[in-house]
Formats: structure tokens, C-alpha cells, sequence
């Protein structure tokens, strides 16, 4: 086997440098397609092989710029995404503009090992997370153009739809939901704000709970000025309205989603959160003869709530749910699958390009002991901002994830209490001669970051003409002074209270160095009221989605954490100040991240603070990214299959189109 495996690698490595690829002339279809499918097989036989057996740690490329490069089955490219032993080297050009059509021909290979303590140089604690390993198959054609053609032609039809003056309002109010959760709104902007600016500040006539839940919900997260008073004589005494609406299934559940969006003080959106949550959840236990797609609709919003998700893991979901719905558009549906294709082809790019700067720095080979995590780092970025124009922003921020990952761990299992002291010293005076005393990998470390914020500081300044050096230097010097707190607190056993935890925790969760970052790369021009924000005093907006961060951290982490040894979590200090049992304690904790939530609600409100629309959402799609990756444990550091299994859907997935034509087509 083993020789079978060594073989099957060298032809891989072969094709993708360019070797014999086409198949003999002689050879069939078919017993290329039986060839073929042997090779998927043997992929998976790799990755068994490997997960038995450590390996160096690496992160290559590959890329086949010739459309020879690899095997032909009726003109459809077939690109492998393996796990290799070896990596090979410098195969991508990172000066490469981002390019929104789909490849013609591409395999990305990440090559990421397990991790064990034994592969440590320095004999101190290991967090031994083995990064995740990735292998897919993907099938694209060459004819990439045809595919931008046709969006172009959709995206005119559903502007031509959503400008029908005949088309009743509730039905635009349906479609832009449609649209919302297809992941095409920002497509249609304009247009949007047209129709519901025409709505907002109107008494509204509808008389049926779905339609007024409907309005509100999508008035509200597009920053209108609406008030809880729309749903007047719905809300009455609850116990009385029962009667009226319990049979209304729908109704209910767009209730329950817009809810979600109350902001402090709205004290009837949130007894009836409580009261229609009750409902929705005897509806699905009792009800036998349930209307199944509304079923699916219920059960996926009770799991978590649309305005907590993130929003490109539900595009994937909500476009497999739509095309089962009798009332699908078939070109909304054919829009949605080739719109999803093209900006997942972007993202790619995005991960070819922090792929190749990861490995550059040598930080994974030079410092052991970290959790090598750069795909999840990147996952992070979509989450925050997926639209495809923004690649520089996710390309920057799987930077700063990337080193946030690194730097905490030289915090929590590397450096002893006098290291870090001195570490966090040099970060605070930005001062070299401060390193002397410290291990070569520190020094490493701190090297990493320092260039790279200088050289995000210097494009700022050549493209907008401001100095963001010293925000950029501030924010990670407050995260490094929260990282040396906690790790005195773990020196000395020492249990924080509820409040002195929180008052460090939400910084040295990252958020805030995140989002100070996030600010520079897509605010422009940037607000002088806004810097000072990012400062000396951190706005609530950063405040609150830090805390939801660091809350469902603490929810999907902390069990983990401290078996591993790491400063108790918001769950143990509760726990401790009250004597409360844990579920008592992640309870309190669940009920924390939902009153945050309800204060971050109003950052909506646009004209309360000095930050563009685009700032607010990145903030808001942290605070959803947060509830994504800790929803079934840990979803960063550990080895989560859940994880791994949504990076797949989102990155190396694509989704089979509704459109064929005889010159272009992605299966």
C-alpha cells in the first residue's frame, strides 16, 4: 500500500507541474471514468494513512495555469484537492489580481498535519489541536466567461421584477426576503432601499401576523425606523391571543425570527419570543400532518435564529431549501446557484493567496507548539464580510486571525510568566531591544507582527493618505496586556469575579483587534469622530459584538480549556460567585448573549454613531461568526468535524446549476 500511495502521489505532483495528463487515445471513456473514480478512493485511503502518522507541518499550492495539465473526461477538468506528504513550493503568483470568475483550472492542497507533543522542539505545553485535514473532489469547465454572461442576464430579470409597479407590496417584501437569504442583496441594493423606503414611515394595512412580522423584520436589519407598535392588537395579553393565532404556523415563526431583532426597552418582542418559541416547539412535536418544508423552516429557525446566523452558511442552505418550495422562481434559483459558484471561486482565491503568505513566515515550522488554523482563519473573514469585491479585506483579516491564533498561544502554553512579561513590554514600546532575553521563536513572533501591521499602515497611507499606525499598534498592544492578565491569573490560581473576567475578557478574545482592523479596510473615507473610537475608547458597537464573541467562546470552549489548563471562563467565575450548578451557569451565560444582542440591535441606527453601514455589518457578522463556530463546541482550536464540514459546503462545494448550455457548465 504503502508503495501504491508513494506512486499515486508522484502522478498527482506530476500533472500539476505539468506532465503527461491526456489520456492514450486508445484508452475509453469509460475506463477513464473507472480510472478516476479509483483515484477517489485512493484519496481517501491517503488521508487515513496520514491521520495515523504525523507529518511536517506545511500549507502548499498547487496550480495548473495549462488546461493539459490534467486528465479530460468529456471536456470536464477534474481538479483534485488532496492531502500531499510533500509540499511543493512557490506554484502561485501572489502578485495575481483577484479574479471573480470561477478557475479554469486549479488545485488548491493544503497540506496541514496532526500534531502531537512529541513533534515539539521546546519541551513545554502543547494545546496538541491537530489542524483539520481537507480532501475534495471538484469538477469545473473552462468556459468561465459563459458563467458571468448569464448572471449578468439574470440579475437583469430580477431587476426588471423588483421595478414591476403592479406587483402587490407584500410579494416584493417576500422577494427581498427571497433574495436576503439566497445571498444576493447586495446585487440589489438601490433597488431594495427604493421599495422599503417607500414603506417605512407608512401606517401599515395588513392585517395578518406574517406579513407585519415580515415588514418589520426586514425593515429593521436594513436600518429602518420602525417600532414594535406595528403588531398593536397581536400583542395584547398573550395568554388572551392565543386563540386568535396559535393555528397561524407561519405567522408565528416570523414573529419568532423578528424578535430577534428588538432593541432595549422592547419588552413585548420579548415575551412574545418566549411565547411563540413554546408554540413553534409543540407544532413540530405534536403535529403529524405537518406541512414539511414549513416544518424544516421551523425546526432550522429554533436551532438558531436567522438574524444569528451566519449569513453565506445560510445562502447554502436556504438555496438547497428553495428549489424544493412550490413557489420558487426559476431564475431566482438559477441566479442564486451561479452567484454562489462565482463568489466561492473568489474565496478561493482569497485562501491561494494567505496560503502562500503563511507559509512564507515560517511560523507553523517555527513554532510547534501552536495551533495551526489557517483555513478556519480564513473561515472567520467570510463569515464577517463574504462579498466577493472585499478580498483584500479577507486576505488582511486571515492575517490578523492568523497571528491572534499564534500570539495567544504563545500566551497560554509557551512562554513562561517572565517571557511574557518582557514580550508584552516590546509590544507596548514597539522597541527591539526589549527581545534580548527571549526565545528565538518569540522573536520570531514578534518580528511577524510587527511587519505586518507596518505594511498595512503603509497601504493606508499610499491609498487613502491617513496614518493608521499607531490604532493598529494599540489594539494589539490592549490584546497582548489582556493575554499577560490572564496568564498571571492562571499563574496564581486565581478565580476572577464575574466582572473583573468580563472587563478583560472581551478584549483579549480579539475582537476589538479585528474590528479595528476591519474599520481601515473597508471604511473609506474614514471618519475622524470614528478613530476616536478606536482608541482610548472603544465604541459599544466593538463592546458588544466583542462580548458575544467572547460569551459563545466560553460556551463552546471552556469545558475543553481548562482540561487542557488554561484561566477559568465566564462559566466557572459564574459558577464560583454563585454556587450555581454549570447548566445553571451556561444558562445565565445564553441569557447574557441574548441581552447583548438586543443592545447591538442598535447599531441599525446608522445616524447614533459615526461608523458606515459596511463597518456595522462586519461588526454584526463577527458577533453571527462567533455564534457559528462555537455552536457545537469548539470550532477553531479542537478538531470539529462541524467545522470542517461547513468549510467544505462553503469553499470546496459548489452548487450544481439550475442553467446548462453546450458551451459552459460547472457540475
Amino acid at each position: 500500500m504503502a508503495s501504491e500511495v508513494e506512486q499515486w502521489r508522484k502522478e498527482v505532483v506530476a500533472q500539476a507541474c505539468g506532465g503527461p495528463s491526456r489520456p492514450n487515445k486508445e484508452e475509453s471513456t469509460q475506463d477513464l471514468q473507472d480510472k478516476i473514480a479509483n483515484s477517489y478512493t485512493l484519496v481517501r485511503v491517503i488521508d487515513n494513512c496520514m491521520a495515523s502518522s504525523p507529518l511536517s507541518m506545511s500549507c502548499s499550492l498547487l496550480t495548473c495555469e495549462s488546461n493539459d495539465s490534467l486528465p479530460l473526461v468529456d471536456d470536464v477538468h477534474v481538479v483534485r484537492v488532496d492531502i500531499l506528504v510533500d509540499p511543493i513550493d512557490d506554484r502561485i503568483d501572489s502578485s495575481r489580481k483577484v479574479d471573480l470568475c470561477p478557475p479554469s483550472v486549479e488545485a488548491i492542497v493544503l497540506n496541514e498535519s496532526t500534531l502531537s507533543c512529541e513533534n515539539c522542539v521546546d519541551p513545554r505545553i502543547c494545546k496538541n489541536c491537530p489542524p483539520l485535514e481537507y480532501v475534495c473532489d471538484v469538477l469545473y469547465r473552462t468556459q468561465d466567461e459563459q458563467f458571468m454572461r448569464r448572471r449578468d442576464e439574470l440579475k437583469k430579470e430580477v431587476k426588471t421584477m423588483l421595478s414591476n409597479r403592479n406587483m402587490k407590496q407584500l410579494e416584493q417584501l417576500e422577494i427581498i426576503d427571497n433574495l436576503h437569504r439566497l445571498g444576493l442583496c447586495y446585487h440589489f441594493e438601490d433597488e431594495i432601499y427604493s421599495i422599503l423606503n417607500n414603506l417605512s414611515g407608512k401606517t401599515s394595512k395588513r392585517d395578518h401576523l406574517y406579513a407585519k412580522a415580515l415588514e418589520f423584520r426586514l425593515l429593521r436589519q436594513h436600518g429602518f425606523n420602525i417600532s414594535q407598535e406595528i403588531f398593536g392588537g397581536f400583542f395584547g395579553n398573550i395568554g388572551l391571543s392565543e386563540i386568535q393565532y396559535s393555528e397561524d404556523t407561519k405567522g408565528m415563526l416570523y414573529l419568532y425570527e423578528a424578535s430577534f431583532l428588538a432593541i432595549e426597552g422592547e419588552k413585548e418582542l420579548e415575551l412574545t419570543r418566549n411565547w411563540t418559541e413554546k408554540h413553534l416547539r409543540e407544532y413540530l412535536e405534536n403535529n403529524s400532518n405537518m406541512d414539511q418544508n414549513l416544518a424544516e423552516l421551523v425546526h432550522h429557525a429554533l436551532e438558531l435564529p436567522l438574524h444569528w446566523r451566519m449569513l453565506r452558511l445560510e445562502t447554502k442552505w436556504f438555496i438547497n431549501f428553495y428549489k424544493k418550495r412550490q413557489d420558487m422562481i426559476p431564475f431566482l434559483f438559477e441566479l442564486a446557484s451561479l452567484d454562489f459558484n462565482i463568489v466561492q471561486a473568489a474565496h478561493v482565491e482569497d485562501l491561494k493567496y494567505v496560503a502562500r503568505w503563511w507559509k512564507e513566515t515560517c511560523l507553523a515550522e517555527n513554532l510547534p507548539f501552536a495551533r495551526d488554523r489557517l483555513v478556519e482563519n480564513f473561515f472567520w473573514t467570510i463569515g464577517v464580510n463574504f462579498h466577493p469585491e472585499y478580498g483584500y479585506f479577507r486576505r488582511i483579516a486571515t492575517k490578523v486571525n492568523a497571528l491572534v491564533t499564534t500570539i495567544d498561544d504563545v500566551y497560554d502554553v509557551f512562554g513562561t510568566l517572565d517571557e511574557l512579561q518582557i514580550f508584552t513590554d516590546a509590544i507596548q514600546s514597539w522597541n527591539i531591544d526589549k527581545l534580548d532575553k527571549l526565545p528565538d521563536n518569540m522573536k520570531m513572533c514578534y518580528f511577524a507582527l510587527d511587519n505586518f501591521i507596518n505594511q498595512v499602515a503603509a497601504d493606508a497611507f499610499e491609498e487613502q493618505g491617513i496614518f493608521i499606525l499607531p490604532y493598529l499598534r494599540n489594539a494589539w498592544s490592549d490584546l497582548c496586556k489582556s493575554y499577560l492578565r490572564e496568564a498571571k491569573w492562571y499563574c496564581s490560581r486565581y478565580i476572577p469575579t464575574m466582572e473583573e473576567y468580563i472587563d478583560n475578557a472581551w478584549i483579549s478574545i480579539s475582537a476589538p483587534v479585528i474590528l479595528v482592523h476591519a474599520y481601515f479596510l473597508v471604511a473609506n473615507p474614514v471618519n475622524k469622530e470614528a478613530l476616536h473610537y478606536l482608541e482610548d475608547n472603544y465604541h459599544d458597537i466593538i463592546r458588544r459584538s466583542a462580548l458575544i464573541l467572547r460569551l459563545a467562546n466560553d460556551l463552546g470552549t471552556s469545558s475543553e480549556e481548562l482540561k487542557r489548563g488554561d484561566v477559568p471562563k465566564s462559566i466557572q467565575c459564574y459558577m464560583n460567585k454563585t454556587n450555581a450548578s454549570e447548566e445553571e451557569a451556561r444558562q445565565h451565560i445564553r441569557v447574557l448573549i441574548s441581552q447583548t444582542w438586543t443592545k447591538l440591535n442598535e447599531a441599525h441606527d446608522v445616524a447614533a454613531h459615526p461608523f458606515p453601514k459596511i463597518f456595522v455589518t462586519c461588526a454584526m457578522n463577527l458577533a453571527r461568526m462567533a455564534q457559528c463556530m462555537y455552536q457545537h463546541g469548539d470550532g477553531h482550536g479542537g478538531n470539529n468535524s462541524t467545522t470542517k464540514n461547513r468549510i467544505m459546503a462553503l469553499l470546496f462545494k459548489s452548487i450544481p446549476p439550475a442553467y446548462k448550455c453546450s458551451s459552459a457548465n460547472m457540475l
